[in-house]
C-alpha cells in the first residue's frame, strides 16, 4: 500500500504563488505514475499535471506556462508550484499515484491524497 501526504495548499490573491507538495511512504517502489489533480466546487475532477517514474510531464492546458511539476524520485515526493494563479484555480488539489503495470496483480490501481484546498482570491 500506499500513503500520500500533500501540504502547501491556502489562499492567496490574484497572481501569486503556491507550492503543493506530496509525499509518498509504504510500497512507493510499485509506483509509476505521479501527478496532481483538482476539483472545483460543481465540476468534475480533472488532471493538472502528472508524470511517470522516468518520462516527460503532462500538463493541463489551462495550466501550461504557469505551473510547474517536479518529482524527486529519491524522495518520493512530487511538487507543484503554481505561478501567476487566477481565481478560477481554485479548487481542491489532489496528488495521486498510479501503481506500475508489473505490480497491478498485487495492489491497488492508484491512490488519492486526502486533498488541498487552494483558494485564489480576485
Amino acid at each position: 500500500q500506499v500513503q500520500l501526504v500533500e501540504s502547501g495548499g491556502g489562499l492567496v490573491q490574484a497572481g501569486g504563488s503556491l507550492r503543493l507538495s506530496c509525499a509518498a511512504s509504504g510500497s512507493t517502489f510499485s509506483i509509476d505514475t505521479m501527478g496532481w489533480y483538482r476539483q472545483a466546487p460543481g465540476k468534475q475532477r480533472e488532471m493538472v499535471a502528472s508524470r511517470r517514474r522516468f518520462g516527460s510531464t503532462s500538463y493541463a492546458d489551462s495550466v501550461k506556462g504557469r505551473f510547474t511539476f517536479s518529482r524527486d524520485n529519491a524522495k518520493n515526493t512530487v511538487y507543484l508550484q503554481m505561478n501567476s494563479l487566477k481565481p478560477e484555480d481554485t479548487a481542491v488539489y489532489y496528488c495521486n499515484a498510479e501503481t506500475s503495470t508489473y505490480y497491478r496483480e498485487s495492489y491497488p490501481d492508484d491512490y488519492w491524497g486526502q486533498g488541498t484546498q487552494v483558494t485564489v482570491s480576485s
